[in-house]
């Protein structure tokens, strides 16, 4: 059995309804016994990784930028889906026997599927906060206020959820006589259905943030280098900003594109479009790979954050230096209130 992403395997691929009948390749036995491996390795350095990172924007004495509130909201995401992660690695090296029941079966690729969703949309934010900021410079203060940032992180989380209705509404775990498993997959009511909410996915996932975020990055580069030329010296705090940013859309487009325009071929190839089974097995194997590719950017962006962004080191070395006061004050106070006792002891 070819293996998809979480978040898109369904009963089609389970049982071939596409009525194609493509041999699978040899391939998928080391697939599905190095997979389990990547996926845990990924999510133990997803989770410490993004955890280091919302605990120095959390302990950080100054309050979050515009740009920090966004880029701690993806930190966000990625720790969702790398805590995510794991359940699926199990269920991998299961043969596909899901083990954590129904309830589970739901909420897990809900969460995976909403960091697909409001990971890209924040950048989206993130892009656009730049691109106000040096594009448009003097009208960036009224429009890049840390309360409008916190509303758009709402209201990105609650888009993303509503992306992920059809996920929790489908996601079912059945008994799949063809290959002796009880598997979590996704069981849409038609064909049609299954087409339209991918569809939809495409949309809302991919075409449009990717056309904004390309949009923005092109303005951000092109300002940048019309800054360094005329303006050296020139807002330098929003120039070591927009080099972290810039990295992370960057980083993002490179881990996610091939991953989307995959996924948009294999949807034609489900809507009969395209056929074939050189190419099925060819988009299958770059399915692995690109996947890999796009696990791999939560991981990838706090590495990002700590290597490119000056200002995140800064708030490190601040954050420790905190701590340290804190350990010598505490330290004095109880030595001082040992000394108070001593003297009182008769």
């Amino acid at each position: 059995m070819a293996v998809r992403w979480p978040g898109s395997l369904s009963y089609g691929d389970l049982n071939n309804t596409n009525g194609t009948h493509c041999p699978d390749l040899e391939a998928w036995d080391w697939l599905n016994a190095s997979q389990p491996v990547y996926i845990l390795i990924i999510s133990v350095l997803g989770i410490v990784f993004n955890v280091f990172v919302l605990t120095i924007f959390c302990l950080h004495k100054k309050p979050c930028t515009v740009a920090e509130i966004y880029l701690s909201n993806l930190a966000a995401a990625d720790l969702l889906l790398v805590s995510c992660l794991p359940f699926w690695a199990v269920n991998i090296a299961y043969d596909f026997n899901w083990p954590f029941g129904r309830f589970m079966c739901k909420i897990i690729n809900v969460g995976i599927k909403m960091n697909v969703s409001c990971s890209i949309y924040f950048l989206v934010l993130v892009g656009i906060d730049r691109y106000v900021a040096l594009v448009h410079t003097m009208s960036h203060g009224r429009m890049r206020r840390p309360k409008y940032a916190k509303l758009g992180c709402l209201l990105t989380w609650g888009f993303g959820f509503l992306l992920s209705v059809p996920t929790l509404t489908f996601r079912e775990v059945k008994y799949v006589p063809e290959y002796s498993i009880e598997a979590c997959f996704l069981e849409y009511p038609s064909h049609t259905v299954e087409l339209l909410c991918d569809g939809m996915l495409i949309i809302f996932s991919f075409i449009i943030p990717i056309s904004i975020i390309s949009f923005c990055t092109f303005k951000i580069i092109l300002a940048l280098k019309v800054q360094t030329i005329g303006r050296v010296n020139a807002e330098k705090t929003e120039q070591k900003a927009t080099t972290l940013v810039l990295a992370v859309l960057l980083a993002f487009l490179i881990c996610w594109v091939p991953f989307h325009i995959v996924t948009a071929v294999d949807v034609l190839l489900r809507a009969d479009v395209l056929g074939g089974c050189h190419l099925e097995a060819v988009i299958d194997i770059c399915n692995q790979i690109f996947n890999y590719l796009a696990l791999f950017n939560s991981v990838l962006n706090p590495i990002l954050y700590v290597i490119v962004g000056k200002n995140f080191r800064k708030k490190v070395r601040e954050v420790f230096q905190q701590w340290s006061v804190k350990k010598t004050v505490t330290s004095e106070s109880t030595r001082s209130n040992l000394t108070s006792t001593l003297k009182t002891m008769p």
